[in-house]
């Protein structure tokens, strides 16, 4: 038989976070018979390790704290040498970038065809922050995980047979509705979303503001951490409406949050496919978000949610209210949603996807 092939995944950090969570996800559920996952981190120990752990992969860290050290390229090269994998998967910025150079110096040096690369795209802001005009010439293959991204990657010339789009997945047997129904709890506006820029939270704050003018008994859970936060809780401060905000740290289950919720709702600005959207959608919940990147191809508009376009705080809560008070279609859309997730976002799917990349690359080894 022959031997695993050895992907290691090149992560910035194993905070709580959607990328985070896919990642962990496809690593823990890669047939073991071909493929050994190996992940490593730029930072040290963070919320998600006893996870990747639990699930038997090896994990490694450069870093000590939560922070990536200042000069973690100067040890990159090594980390991945002692590590020998046959394919690296980098994730996020930082890792797509100096993994890619790194991983092709370490060819150059060895005069090997080893460690091939699959790049990744994911979000909105992605091909501007990995600077993927250049820089996908540096992977061996390219996958993003939504359509408008691969349209972008598309656009700078990167060749279709180079370039495959894989939507994210979702346990659907885990994020599974609960009673009552939707329309029958309290009602709650849920954001689960790291509190950063590409997220506008602002816009979800300025929406929620004028909710309060139609459904005053309405409260914003915004869950989540990240460096806009203390910004935000500043608005929250010197708003009235802020009283009726609550922040919630993120956490490894967000099933009793989708539980508790009414509606759930997302204000970003860029996005890829945002995998709290998929866990909503299986939760049974109508989704209200802004017609950007992949959330068009995930929500079905005036179907399993409405859509409205980015940075426009007066059509959000017009839609979040409109699911406020109208129960039938707030319960009904939540089943379509449901059905949508198992039809269409299986788990099963993005790991077979991401199989199939990576044993056709291992042929070239």
């Amino acid at each position: 038989m022959p031997t695993p092939l050895r992907v290691l995944f090149l992560m910035e950090d194993l905070c709580f976070g959607g990328t985070q969570r896919q990642t962990l996800e496809l690593a823990h559920r890669l047939d073991r018979k071909r493929f050994t996952p190996v992940m490593l981190t730029l930072t040290g120990p963070t919320d998600l390790d006893a996870s990747a752990i639990e699930a038997g992969i090896e994990l490694h860290h450069i870093g000590m704290g939560r922070r990536v050290p200042v000069f973690f390229f100067m040890h990159l090269a090594a980390n991945l040498r002692r590590l020998t994998p046959d394919i690296i998967v980098p994730c996020t910025a930082l890792p797509n970038i100096w993994g890619r150079i790194w991983g092709r110096a370490l060819r150059l040096f060895d005069g090997t065809r080893r460690p091939l690369i699959v790049g990744t795209c994911r979000g909105g802001g992605a091909p501007a922050r990995q600077h993927e005009k250049y820089f996908w010439r540096l992977a061996d293959h390219m996958v993003c995980n939504s359509e408008a991204l691969l349209k972008i990657l598309q656009g700078f010339g990167i060749p279709s047979g180079r370039v495959s789009y894989i939507p994210n997945g979702v346990d659907t047997e885990f994020f599974v509705p609960a009673e009552p129904a939707p329309s029958q709890r309290e009602p709650l506006i849920l954001c689960v979303a790291r509190l950063a820029g590409d997220k506008d939270h602002l816009t979800l704050l300025r929406a929620f503001e004028l909710v309060l003018q139609r459904c005053p008994s309405a409260r914003l859970r915004l869950v989540g951490d990240g460096p806009e936060e203390a910004a935000l809780k500043r608005w929250t401060a010197e708003n009235p409406a802020g009283s009726r905000v609550d922040f919630v740290p993120g956490g490894l289950d967000m099933r009793p949050h989708y539980a508790a919720a009414h509606i759930f709702a997302l204000s970003s600005a860029r996005e890829g496919q945002p995998n709290v959207i998929l866990e909503a959608m299986s939760s049974g919940l109508p989704v209200c978000a802004t017609s950007v990147g992949g959330i068009p191809r995930l929500v079905e508009h005036e179907n399993s949610g409405l859509l409205s376009p980015a940075g426009d705080a007066a059509t959000l809560a017009r839609h979040c209210c409109r699911l406020l008070e109208d129960s039938t279609l707030c319960d009904s859309m939540g089943a379509v949603a449901r059905h949508r997730v198992e039809r269409d976002f299986s788990f099963a799917a993005m790991v077979a996807a991401h199989e199939k990349i990576f044993s056709h690359l291992g042929m070239l080894i």
